[in-house]
């Protein structure tokens, strides 16, 4: 092929090309509207969706009503919960009542409330009771099971146990030992139960030798009140001529040497008449509670000025209580049963 043929056939080729491009873009140019459409429509479409998905969430669950689950069993009330659509929130709680171990004991919201699906659901349910039989408390102190009997059940309704008035008898042991208990230790308990407790008056309990007052001053009466374990029940009347002031002038001792630790004596003084004197006798009086067992007790003088003292240290049962002072006008006296005050008196 000559060199003249050769180009000639370039420049159809060449312009053959040209025609094909020309006509592409007319072809694209009358495609252009269509292509604008489809944009227009898939945006369109992409908004609606998003607008759906928006407005569904916007609008939420269908409201429910909460069941009544308390008093069920944690499986039976999540089966509710369940077919309501309602999530539970769980806690755990002791209960007082035997027997409802696993089982809801309160619910919030109480049943009946209207709420969304998929709220929550508070329940409490009972872990069973703190204590399931009773305990051993021989050997223990009267006190010590009292106190922790009361801390095991604070803030319960119904405590699962409850100790009855004790029964006190004479024992070696030290005074407030729980000796016997009915039930005895490991009863298992399905309602409140009742604890009878037999407890030891304490060593101490028994006979004591009736000690000899008759003529002794206040002074003296004091001090013998300090050890000795008979009661003294002292009434007093104003001093005859031929009686000696402050002292002890009669006492109605029993028959016997000795009698039972702390049996009561009654006892008459003669006190002085009111001279004017700076100073005053008489008879301090309270009315005191039965204790089970002979408690410590005081009596201590707190003058107007100066230090306070005590007058007298010593140990009572309780009930009427007599104790002679003498001692200066403004001082208040102050009965310790303990370390508690129970009774004041100011002489004035």
């Amino acid at each position: 092929m000559s060199k003249n043929q050769k180009f000639m056939d370039g420049l159809k080729n060449l312009k053959n090309k040209r025609i094909n491009v020309s006509s592409s873009y007319e072809k694209l140019q009358s495609n252009i509207p269509a292509l604008v459409f489809t944009s227009v429509t898939t945006f369109i479409i992409m908004i609606l969706a998003a607008c759906a998905v928006f407005f569904a969430n916007v609008k939420g669950s269908e409201k429910v009503l909460v069941p009544n689950v308390e008093g069920k069993k944690l499986e039976d009330a999540l089966l509710e919960l369940q077919v309501k659509e309602l999530y539970p929130k769980i806690s755990l709680r002791y209960s007082d009542l035997p027997g409802d171990e696993g089982c809801i004991m309160e619910q919030s919201p109480k049943a009946g409330a209207i709420v969304k699906g998929y709220s929550r659901v508070n329940l409490v349910v009972s872990r069973g009771v703190i204590v399931d039989s009773v305990g051993d408390y021989i050997g223990k102190t009267y006190d010590e099971v009292s106190m922790n009997i009361q801390t095991l059940f604070a803030g319960q309704t119904k405590p699962l146990i409850i100790l009855a008035s004790p029964e006190y008898i004479p024992d070696q042991s030290a005074a407030g030992t729980i000796l016997e208990q009915d039930p005895p230790a490991g009863t298992s308990i399905s309602e409140p139960v009742t604890v009878q407790l037999i407890v030891s008056r304490g060593p101490t309990y028994e006979n004591t030798k009736v000690p000899y007052i008759l003529g002794q001053s206040i002074n003296d009466l004091l001090q013998t009140m300090s050890w000795s374990k008979v009661v003294f029940d002292i009434t007093t009347h104003n001093a005859a001529a031929d009686e000696k002031p402050g002292t002890v002038t009669a006492v109605e001792a029993p028959d016997a040497e000795f009698v039972p630790n702390y049996t009561r004596i009654p006892v008459e003084m003669a006190m002085p008449h009111n001279d004017g004197s700076d100073t005053e006798a008489g008879i301090f009086k309270a009315q005191l509670a039965n204790y089970p067992f002979p408690t410590a007790m005081h009596l201590d003088a707190v003058p107007a000025e100066g230090n306070s003292y005590t007058i007298v240290s010593f140990t009572h049962p309780g009930g009427n209580l007599t104790i002679p002072y003498s001692v200066a006008h403004g001082t208040t006296l102050v009965l310790y049963v303990g370390d508690k005050i129970q009774a004041k008196k100011v002489i004035n």
